[in-house]
């Protein structure tokens, strides 16, 4: 076989050298015929250039010596005929140049000036006998001396005439270099003979060592691979048109507890009736018959140790190179630790199910809180306010200080209730309300919740610090609720400062989000506390000292960890605070709760 290789390899290289031997030059040979041919057809296509343009201004100027005759009185049949010539001949000759020249822009221009001068020739000896006709003899002459002096042509047929014979002559030159560049050729092609011919002498020569050295290495890629099927650890395994096995690695031997002495083990017999399964053996079938390749069939196997294993089975049909049956190749998967995991996982789905509903649960109690907060609370405290009020004009003029205290105490805690309740519903709403994502500009957000801040304590002193701040993606509304809190409990709690100086600065942490920092130099606060900061209801100072319910942390803190972020603070008593929070520096934030 090997021999015929070369036989064959030598016989494709001779006919290669003969084919070139014979064909370049005919190639040669032909291509400067061709070169030849075209040369001809060009001089021959110039000369009928300049004969059709001689003959537009031949009948031009033979018009015009007509009309002079017919001036002097020589008014025969025929040359009034030759004075009609121009304008029956000239327009068709003209379009046949440009048709002749179509494939030369500057000739096409010169054309075009020519055919407008000779419009306007045509056009006075028209004139010029329409009026001999009249009688006109000497407005006759004048139109004929017109067209001579307005509509000069000689110029242009000598520019026509000129293009053609440069054209000619490049023309020439290049048939003149097409049969140099031919005899070149000729004599590269002869070199090019002998030197492949050198070459093929040379490479037969070094073919065969090549495949030989390519036959020993084929020899030990065999073995490689042979080597590496049978390393796999997942089962393989081959197998003719009647479903006995031609090759199995160790893997599906030793899954099945084959016999590594016998060959061609029926699969039905295999793994003492694993594969003994209809439906699979016909599946198995259409994949030879029907090259219908076999996907991921999952099927519960008792192998020969007798544990029920879960496999993934795939199959598609081979081309053996030594005969024309189609062959099986069969590739077995377990997958029973993925199995259990994923009833594990189902498991957990399921319990994760039921703890969302009673989620679902909480939060519908929830909300039935919320509305009664919101109805049934409400109406007490009205009565508690209009009663309070009623007693104040019911007593008149016996109300005292004492009984005008108790009053006013009645009514400011009715108030107060009532933006706890207020506060408790607003607190509420932000954890059930959809997210509206766009982009938010928080250096507009910051200078609003600062002029908002600092328009209720119009008689104090406040200097900002403000840093270059980023748009993100957020809730808008949601994100001026976070800094109009935080601006506004800089500004309160910073009352007792002679000069209140608020920062606002941003920067980004590792992973790139934005954090950003609120700081000021007011009352600060304990940090052993400061777990109870971010509470509902909770405060850190009498409302003596500072008013608020105590709900606007808590709020921020709800409102930042829906954006997916987080919000911290330290501080100091007496040397103030710094609020943080930060926010993901993508357009993720909604897809946090």
């Amino acid at each position: 076989m090997k021999v015929r290789g070369v036989v064959r390899w030598r016989t494709a290289g001779l006919l290669l050298a003969m084919l070139v031997i014979v064909a370049l030059p005919y190639v040669v040979t032909s291509s400067s015929s061709r070169g030849a041919q075209r040369a001809a057809a060009r001089v021959t296509h110039s000369n009928a250039v300049k004969a059709v343009t001689y003959q537009v201004a031949y009948l031009a100027r033979d018009s015009e010596r007509a009309m002079y005759r017919l001036l002097a009185g020589d008014s025969n049949e025929l040359t009034q005929k030759r004075a009609l010539l121009a304008r029956e001949q000239v327009p068709a000759l003209v379009r046949q140049l440009r048709e002749m020249t179509r494939d030369n822009p500057d000739q096409q221009l010169q054309i075009g000036a020519l055919e407008s001068r000779l419009n306007g020739r045509i056009a006075l000896l028209d004139q010029a006998q329409s009026r001999l006709q009249q009688g006109d003899t000497a407005g006759a002459r004048q139109s004929l001396r017109d067209a001579g002096d307005l509509f000069v042509i000689n110029d242009k047929i000598t520019d026509i005439v000129h293009t053609e014979d440069s054209l000619l002559e490049k023309r020439q030159e290049d048939a003149r270099r097409q049969a140099f560049d031919g005899r070149v050729v000729l004599g590269v092609t002869a070199l090019a003979q002998l030197l492949l011919l050198t070459i093929i002498v040379i490479m037969s020569e070094q073919q065969i060592g090549q495949r030989q050295l390519a036959e020993t290495r084929e020899g030990r890629a065999v073995l490689r691979s042979q080597l590496i099927f049978q390393a796999v650890r997942e089962p393989i395994a081959l197998f003719d048109k009647d479903l006995n096995s031609l090759l199995v690695n160790n893997a599906f031997r030793e899954l099945y507890g084959m016999d590594p002495n016998r060959n061609a083990q029926p699969l039905a017999g295999i793994g003492e009736g694993a594969w003994n399964d209809s439906v699979l053996l016909q599946r198995l079938n259409d994949v030879l018959l029907r090259d219908r390749e076999l996907w991921d069939h999952d099927v519960i196997q008792r192998t020969v140790d007798g544990v029920d294993r879960h496999v993934v089975i795939n199959a598609r049909r081979l081309q053996q190179q030594d005969t024309d049956a189609p062959a099986l190749l069969l590739t077995v998967s377990d997958v029973t630790t993925r199995a259990l995991a994923e009833q594990k996982v189902s498991e957990l789905n399921r319990q994760l199910e039921g703890k969302v509903t009673q989620i679902s649960d909480v939060n519908r109690e929830l909300e039935a809180f919320s509305y009664s907060v919101s109805h049934d609370l409400r109406a007490p405290l009205r009565h508690i306010s209009g009663f309070a009020r009623k007693l104040e004009l019911h007593l008149g003029d016996r109300v005292d200080d004492k009984v005008s205290h108790y009053i006013e105490v009645i009514a400011g805690s009715a108030q107060r209730m009532a933006l706890l309740i207020d506060d408790l519903l607003v607190f509420s709403r932000l954890g059930r309300g959809a997210l509206r994502l766009q982009a938010v500009d928080m250096q507009s957000l910051v200078e609003e919740a600062c002029a908002l801040a600092e328009s209720g304590v119009q008689d104090r002193r406040i200097v900002w610090k403000i840093a270059s701040l980023p748009m993100v993606i957020g809730d808008e509304n949601m994100l001026r609720t976070v800094w109009q809190n935080l601006l506004g409990n800089a500004v309160k709690y910073t009352g007792q400062c002679e000069v209140a100086r608020i920062e606002v600065s941003m920067q980004q942490d590792r992973k790139g989000d934005y954090e950003f920092t609120v700081a000021d130099n007011g009352a600060g606060f304990d940090m052993q506390y400061a777990d109870k900061l971010f509470g509902v209801f909770q405060r850190l100072h009498r409302a003596s000292e500072f008013p608020g319910n105590g709900i606007g942390l808590a709020n921020v803190r709800r409102i930042v960890a829906r954006h997916g972020g987080r919000v911290w603070a330290d501080a100091e008593p007496g040397q103030g605070a710094r609020f943080h929070f930060s926010l993901p520096a993508t357009d993720m934030a909604g897809a946090h709760t």
